[in-house]
């Protein structure tokens, strides 16, 4: 009685679901139909639930079997917005409660394939056909659990025998059914035949995975560490939530302050490439010049030791000569004076052209004396030719020269007369050299040099 009462109540609500679920479906006078063929309808009945992700969408509106002995299933989907179903549509037939109920469960496919192909004639003729290859049947679960239990292990085991010499030679076919009795083996399959494919690629990985995890192995202390030292850090950035908080806070301000900078770096590395082209085709000349810049920096390794051991040994007598350092500043401080003046001098002998004037006074009296010819040097000279110039053993009269006192002044006047006899001809003989060489005004530059006046 209780059984009966569980079963009960499940009719009902499951007759309340089915109302809720009618009212809110919404029906149209023209119906999308699906002719959907499937190997078992099991125990679906005209008038069960057609489901889109969970929602009624329509009804079963009848049933019927092809001539290939599958079960033809035609839906009316009458609710527009589920409607059309596409080359990938896909439909199970599922159970809906504990009594035996069942649904159909579609899925419409996607808008990229091509909508399902119209049936012109024949069997099904207005719908749209939705080939066997797209639906499937499971096996309620009750059967499976049945099949321990008489007559249903019985009634199987007659089913394999009877049917197990027809189906030998349809393998084929039973293992299509099979696997769209349960969908879950297709796809099992397609994994299979993808890893079947890829059994090559799947190899590397092996080796090349033992080839990485190897120094993993060998460096697993270090790995340990950086985990531990990564919770350290974890735990130090914990306890600075806060301050990790504002920063993430204050950093949407910070890139709108770095956008300009930003900008100009952009512009400066589009303004940079052909910079950076040069560079780079020079690349290879500057690489080989640092290496032949190898054996110099090895080289003068040891020339830059000495130079610092000969700068450290040497800088005990540079510090011994700051005493004279100092000195020769006061000497230089005491003669800047002297050394103005000698600046000055100097400059106006070089504007004036007193050097030049010095050089030729001293070559003019050089060659007032001294001559050139085609016969060679020759110095300029002129006879004296007179009666106290012979060579003579005792006085002459008018000759002899006192420098006495009270004969000086007689001696003077008796000589008077040959002296200047004499310097008349000193002087004509000077004035015809200078004048011959042109040095009179030479002479008189320096002169008015000496005495401060200006050429």
């Amino acid at each position: 009685m209780r059984r009966l009462g569980r079963i009960a109540v499940v009719v009902v609500a499951a007759g309340i679901a089915l109302l809720v679920a009618t009212g809110f479906s919404s029906p149209t006078s023209n119906p999308y139909l699906v002719r959907a063929i499937f190997d078992d309808a099991s125990f679906a009945v005209q008038g069960e639930d057609v489901r889109i992700a969970g929602a009624n969408v329509g009804s079963i509106q009848s049933l019927g079997v092809t001539s290939d002995n599958r079960a033809a299933v035609t839906i009316s989907v009458t609710n527009p917005h589920f409607a059309p179903f596409y080359a990938d549509a896909s439909c199970a037939i599922r159970p809906q409660s504990l009594i035996g109920e069942q649904y159909v469960d579609c899925n419409p496919g996607t808008s990229t394939a091509q909508p399902l192909q119209k049936i012109s004639s024949g069997p099904g003729a207005g719908t749209y056909l939705l080939p066997v290859t797209r639906t499937s049947s499971p096996i309620d679960s009750d059967i499976v659990q049945d099949i321990s239990t008489e007559p249903v292990r019985q009634s199987l085991g007659v089913i394999i025998n009877e049917f197990g010499t027809g189906l030998a030679a349809r393998g084929s076919d039973l293992n299509a059914v099979i696997h769209r009795a349960n969908p879950a083996l297709g796809e099992t399959d397609k994994v299979i035949q993808i890893l079947a494919r890829q059994n090559e690629q799947l190899a590397r990985l092996a080796s090349d995975s033992n080839a990485v995890l190897r120094p993993l192995a060998r460096e697993r202390h270090q790995i340990s560490g950086f985990i531990t030292h990564a919770s350290t850090t974890s735990v130090a950035s914990a306890q600075r939530a806060a301050d990790v908080s504002k920063t993430f806070k204050l950093f949407p301000s910070y890139l709108r302050q770095l956008r300009p900078l930003m900008a100009d770096l952009g512009v400066l590395a589009d303004q940079g490439t052909p910079l950076m082209n040069s560079l780079g085709q020079s690349a290879s000349a500057l690489g080989r010049q640092f290496a032949n810049l190898t054996p110099f920096a090895s080289a003068a390794r040891k020339s830059l030791i000495d130079l610092g051991n000969a700068a450290q040994e040497s800088q005990p007598a540079l510090v011994a000569t700051m005493p004279l350092a100092k000195q020769l500043k006061k000497l230089g401080s005491a003669s800047e004076p002297t050394a103005k003046s000698l600046d000055k001098l100097t400059a106006s002998l070089n504007n004036t052209g007193g050097i030049q004037q010095l050089m030729n006074v001293l070559f003019s009296g050089a060659v007032a004396g001294n001559g050139f010819n085609s016969l060679g040097h020759y110095i300029r000279d002129e006879p004296l030719v007179s009666t106290c110039t012979n060579y003579a053993t005792t006085p002459i009269p008018g000759c002899s020269s006192n420098f006495t006192n009270g004969k000086a002044t007689v001696a003077r006047a008796r000589s008077g007369d040959a002296r200047a006899v004499g310097n008349r001809i000193v002087a004509q003989a000077i004035r015809r050299s200078v004048a011959h060489h042109g040095q009179i005004a030479s002479l008189k530059g320096l002169l008015s040099y000496l005495i401060g006046g200006r050429r």
